[in-house]
């Protein structure tokens, strides 16, 4: 009864607030609630403005493949077709182009880079089509490559097309290669292979092994083998946890958060898997699973993915958890032909449409400000602030379970386990519900235990009297019965 009630609040909050926030917004904006049905919510981002080679004065950009924006805000654009790199400041003012470098005394550049990553003042470059890693400087200087890796655990004939590119603490360069299943290759700060992370596991079909069991050697060799996928990008974020995705169809675990180990320590305590949308057609040309190609992580454990099939956005919090998704198919701003990389700008978040050839750039409405407000808070344990940001969410959103949840962890952290349950249960979150109520009845045994022994003390006393007594009266009639 109690969502009933509050899904009509929301409905009425949506009729009246919502559609002035979607009113201009040319995607649809929803969450998926325990019952993994899409609900309607206020639009969490709204497009501002997209930024082309023209508007930056370099002409036209040719099939941007990847996009990284660092710490100092410069924001570096792989602009494959043309083999350059477009470095623009905070401002999108131009920097420096960078399409040549001078190698041994002799010119050189990319040819079809496909991903770009920058660290401190080093400027790291997959040069898919030349076979190797370029570094550079922050001026566009050769520093040093990394090339034609050898390891016993390589093939003889193999042949390095690096794709995607990210850099840890500790110098360590983590490559996603073309052609390459073993999972993520790893050189060590002096460039040597060092091995593999984060290696995908086969999901075989229980139908398939059944009959590659029963069928005859010249049928099985005739059969596709069961080959794992390709990581399709790669991230990392300030503590050297590295997070890939993959494009695999039938994966419940596109997403993976790798441990120094190579172990997936993501965390999916969500209601539904990190995978994207969960609902979806199975046939047609936007049919199936999301295809995730891009992963950024943000401040406060918050991570991006990017979504090339249905053109979406999704973002989720450190729990794993569905904040909020924005992003479509089409030409209007706020749309994309192609999206190929996203990327964060505090809370702005822009993204490069390769089949648009250009950069467009989400600001937050209120209901995002305030979404990400409250992870911020929670994240860096401000829980009494962090209860104040769900409870205006809910105020924008009566129906945003997350909130619910939020306010619930908050009062859990305050010890008020009691009030916490009650938001547990309207946000439908068994785990948290049954960590609530254990806490609360282990608060009420510790609050009544003393009166409870107490009591315990006084029955006993009570009963050792009792029985003094009737020792003493048995005794004394005993004595009296003698006596006549």
């Amino acid at each position: 009864m109690k969502k009933i009630i509050l899904s009509i609040v929301s409905f009425v909050i949506l009729a009246s607030i919502a559609p002035v926030a979607n009113a201009s917004a040319p995607y649809e904006s929803y969450n998926y609630n325990y019952y993994e049905e899409a609900v309607p919510m206020p639009a969490a981002y709204m497009p501002s403005k997209s930024i082309s080679g023209q508007d930056l004065g370099v002409g036209h950009f040719r099939d941007p493949n990847d996009m990284y924006i660092a710490e100092d805000g410069f924001i570096y654009i792989l602009d494959s077709g043309n083999n350059r790199i477009v470095v623009a400041d905070r401002n999108w003012k131009l920097i420096r182009i960078i399409a040549e470098f001078q190698n041994e005394g002799k010119k050189d550049g990319f040819k079809n880079p496909e991903g770009i990553f920058v660290k401190g003042d080093r400027i790291y470059v997959a040069d898919t089509e030349n076979q190797r890693i370029v570094i550079l400087s922050a001026e566009g200087e050769l520093v040093r490559m990394l090339e034609n890796p050898k390891s016993e655990v390589l093939p003889p004939n193999f042949k390095f097309y690096p794709r995607k590119i990210t850099v840890d603490n500790a110098d360590r360069v983590f490559v996603i290669a073309r052609g390459v299943f073993e999972g993520i290759m790893q050189f060590d700060e002096k460039g040597k292979f060092i091995g593999y992370a984060g290696t995908i596991k086969i999901q075989s079909n229980p139908a398939d092994l059944l009959w590659r069991r029963l069928a005859t050697k010249a049928q099985r060799e005739k059969m596709a083998l069961f080959v794992p996928t390709e990581f399709s990008n790669v991230d990392i974020d300030r503590k050297g946890f590295v997070y890939a995705t993959n494009i695999d169809p039938g994966s419940e675990m596109p997403v993976k958060r790798l441990n120094p180990a190579g172990e997936d320590v993501l965390k999916r305590y969500g209601y539904h898997p990190v995978r994207g949308d969960i609902q979806f057609l199975l046939r047609g040309a936007m049919g199936g699973p999301s295809k995730l190609t891009d992963i950024k992580v943000l401040d406060n454990g918050m991570f991006i993915v990017l979504d090339s099939l249905r053109n979406r956005v999704f973002c989720y919090d450190a729990d794993g958890n569905l904040l909020y998704m924005f992003g479509s198919k089409g030409n209007q701003l706020g749309t994309f032909k192609s999206p190929a990389a996203v990327e964060g700008i505090g809370e702005t978040i822009a993204v490069l449409d390769r089949g648009g050839a250009r950069v467009v750039l989400f600001e937050t409405t209120e209901f995002g400000h305030q979404v990400n407000q409250a992870v911020a808070l929670h994240h860096n344990g401000e829980d009494e602030k962090a209860a104040d940001a769900w409870r205006e969410v809910l105020r924008l959103n009566a129906n945003y379970d997350i909130a619910y949840i939020g306010i619930g962890k908050s009062l859990l952290m305050e010890k008020r386990s009691g009030e916490a349950i009650a938001y547990f249960e309207k946000g439908m979150n068994r785990k948290y519900y049954s960590v609530a109520y254990k806490q609360y009845r282990k608060e009420k045994m510790k609050e009544h235990i003393g009166t409870f022994l107490t009591g315990c003390v006084v029955l006993f006393l009570a009963w050792i009297a009792y029985k003094i007594v009737k020792t003493w009266r048995r005794r004394k009639g005993r004595r009296r019965n003698a006596t006549f």
